[in-house]
């Protein structure tokens, strides 16, 4: 079994154009079209949806995503255009913290404010 979360949004080709520029996702299938309402996208192991359908998810969702060496994903997010402003109180969207659950982790919010949780287990 293997859960694909479903992330909605109100525009899907500005979601798509964050999603794959900036954090390295890929469409599943190349020949979805970039108007489609839903697309299908992948990086590594994990998956996602990006949907633009009123009854698919919520705004505002959280996802867990583990990773090796959140240090270095976090410096190539920002080398390829991540934005940390507007996070001034929360130093987790500002670069990858130990947080007393055994995870160092960084959080990336898009523009419909679903955020994305990269971490991995603290030694």
């Amino acid at each position: 079994m293997r859960a694909i979360p479903v992330v909605r949004c109100t525009d899907v080709k500005r979601s798509l154009a964050f999603y794959t520029g900036v954090l390295d996702f890929k469409k599943k299938y190349p020949v979805a079209s970039d108007a489609d309402w839903v697309i299908d996208l992948v990086q590594g192991d994990a998956e996602i949806q990006l949907s633009q359908h009123a009854g698919d998810g919520a705004f505002g969702c959280a996802i867990n995503l583990r990773v090796k060496d959140v240090d270095c994903l976090f410096r190539k997010y920002v080398e390829r255009g991540l934005d940390t402003t507007g996070h001034e109180d929360s130093p987790v969207h500002r670069g990858p913290v130990n947080q007393t659950w055994g995870i160092r982790e960084f959080y990336v919010t898009d523009a419909d404010g679903n955020t994305l949780r990269f971490g991995e287990p603290l030694p």
